[in-house]
């Protein structure tokens, strides 16, 4: 949602979420205020059939057919580098504080790899249907090689788990 800002450029709104069925589809209606300018927003959500995994994970196993791999991309790059800013700037008693962000953008690195198809070894470029996403495919199609984006999730993971060890133990 953060993905598609309003018409006066802000993304933040107060969310009031709500579950609908339509037919046989079951349908996620978020609707809310912006709080920059007073439109009202909504966005629906058509779920997939599958149960979809807990948060910070995205979606089932197929592909979104709402968010491209280059929207994905962004999200994953944009937290992992604020967070891993914040991880060499401060010291690791701190470093907990950023393992909602890093798990988060894992999420988002694991949703890219599901739009490359079995058997191929890159998302085909008709995968990317947002402006921003077929943007970022323009840019560095090669970022879009399987190995590539199994890099990224292998150096996030990693980093998931030094943060891991430096959380303090419970009393």
């Amino acid at each position: 949602m953060d993905l598609y800002a309003c018409e006066c450029g802000s993304s933040d709104f107060d969310r009031r979420h709500r579950l609908e069925l339509r037919g046989d589809d079951l349908v996620a209606v978020y609707e809310g205020v912006c709080r920059q300018c007073g439109r009202s927003r909504r966005l629906e959500f058509r779920m997939a059939e599958e149960t979809p995994p807990p948060a910070p994970a995205f979606g089932g196993a197929e592909p979104s057919r709402i968010i491209d791999p280059g929207e994905f991309a962004d999200v994953g790059y944009r937290v992992s580098r604020s967070a891993g800013l914040e991880l060499l700037n401060r010291p690791k008693s701190e470093h907990h504080r950023y393992r909602a962000a890093m798990a988060y953008a894992l999420a988002a690195f694991e949703e890219v790899l599901k739009f490359v198809p079995p058997g191929q070894d890159a998302i085909p470029a008709d995968a990317f249907t947002s402006e921003a996403g077929r943007a970022r495919y323009r840019k560095g199609p090669g970022a879009f090689d399987r190995d590539l984006i199994e890099m990224d999730i292998d150096s996030t993971r990693r980093v998931l788990a030094n943060i891991d060890k430096s959380i303090p133990p419970r009393d």
